[in-house]
């Protein structure tokens, strides 16, 4: 569909619903532009338009969000991020559709915030609530004092979403020999066995706030099943070739998180234990180069100020159990997260400083940014992402793709 055909959609659903009898409209629209410091051309030109329909009564509510985004002047992305029905009951509640998923104390890196999927086609840059994609689910929520039982099924698998081999953030796989893809296996069908299911049990206690939680999933991002052909003529096998097949696998996932304060600090903890992961290795050799082990994801954080600076520092851990020294990861990856935040002029101007630091790699994303509210409706963002380090690392790969960018945002 055209970008008139879909922005004359946009326009009738507004109207559908605003009409309706106490029907709640709000959302934004946004600009957003980003200028390489390296070529000066723009990175990223982005207008967004952002809906939020709601009505709720006694006993039922809903909520849609429809949300497009145009690239440049002709390339339009429509996502429906939430279209859900809620039931009330005396002591729980009942969400079917599709809705977004937020789990866990973790801030800037998920490890129990896995139920929404990821749209990595920016990166990490967007807004968290923009990066978490919706899933079409039913989620009940069972409430017992002060404490919650939250239980999701989801019927259609939706993988990690990637940039594309023309985008900025897209970086070429170093396949030793040309690949051919068989993508016939990535496809996940809908049924009663292939159905994700997740558990979360939570509380709020004088002391502390918790949460445990476990998961029977899908792998968001396929293990890359390689075929290699090698020619023997030489006497010696040389690799001409590879056949890859990407596919998702199962995943068994156990874990929690907790906060609480000590003496004016906050100090957050959330862990994953995930079972069965498939990695790859570097084995020249095999005629399938993936190997299956566990492994641990976790986070340990603070939350304190200094007079009026808010600050938080995380250090971020992934340990893979029983390593092998052929795999393509490595045993242990740590990275630490630090962020800064000072608002002045009565809470108008916010200063603010968000890092990723590659503690393994000597690579690092610094997010300077500098947001003025006009009114409760209206603000301007001025901030840069900064990409330093080796190529081999996380963010130092991106070191050609730093910015310095502006966003205009009116809410309503």
């Amino acid at each position: 569909m055209n970008t008139k055909g879909l922005i004359l959609i946009m326009l009738l659903i507004a109207s559908m619903f605003t009409n309706a009898q106490q029907t709640e409209l709000s959302g934004f629209v946004r600009t957003y532009e980003g200028i390489n410091y390296k070529t000066g051309e723009f990175s990223i030109i982005q207008q967004t338009l952002n809906l939020n329909f709601a009505k709720s009564g006694d006993k039922v509510a809903f909520k849609a969000n429809p949300m497009m985004f145009l690239y440049n002047a002709d390339s339009l992305n429509f996502r429906m991020r939430e279209l859900y029905l809620d039931m009330y009951f005396d002591n729980f509640d009942i969400r079917i559709g599709r809705q977004q998923v937020v789990w866990g104390k973790a801030d800037g890196v998920f490890i129990t915030d896995i139920v929404s999927p990821l749209n990595l086609t920016e990166f990490l840059l967007p807004d968290f609530d923009e990066i978490r994609m919706g899933v079409t689910a039913v989620k009940i929520n069972y409430y017992i004092g002060n404490s919650t039982i939250e239980a999701i099924a989801i019927p259609q698998f939706t993988p990690t979403e990637r940039p594309n081999d023309y985008s900025i953030w897209y970086i070429e796989p170093d396949f030793p020999a040309p690949p051919t893809f068989d993508w016939s296996k990535s496809e996940i069908t809908p049924s009663i066995e292939n159905t994700e299911v997740f558990l979360k049990y939570s509380a709020m206690t004088s002391k502390i706030d918790f949460e445990i939680m476990g998961g029977y999933t899908w792998d968001d991002n396929p293990a890359m099943h390689i075929q290699k052909e090698f020619d023997m003529s030489t006497g010696s096998p040389v690799l001409v070739g590879l056949n890859i097949t990407p596919q998702h696998h199962r995943l068994g996932i156990g874990g929690g998180s907790f906060s609480t304060e000590i003496k004016g600090i906050i100090l957050r903890g959330e862990a994953a234990y995930y079972n069965g992961k498939y990695f790859q290795t570097a084995d020249p050799l095999a005629t399938d180069a993936l190997i299956q082990k566990d492994y641990l994801h976790y986070v340990v954080g603070l939350d304190f100020s200094i007079g009026s600076v808010k600050l938080s520092t995380q250090f971020i851990q992934q340990y893979i159990f029983d390593y092998d020294t052929m795999m393509d990861k490595t045993e242990f990856k740590n990275t630490a997260t630090f962020l800064a935040r000072y608002d002045m002029l009565r809470e108008t101007l916010h200063l603010e400083i968000f890092s990723y630091i590659g503690l393994d790699d000597n690579d690092a994303l610094i997010r300077p940014k500098i947001t003025y509210d006009f009114d409760d409706s209206f603000s301007v963002l001025l901030g840069s992402n900064i990409f330093i380090g080796e190529r081999a690392g996380m963010f130092g790969q991106y070191q050609d793709n730093s910015m310095i960018y502006a966003k205009i945002k009116y809410s309503f």
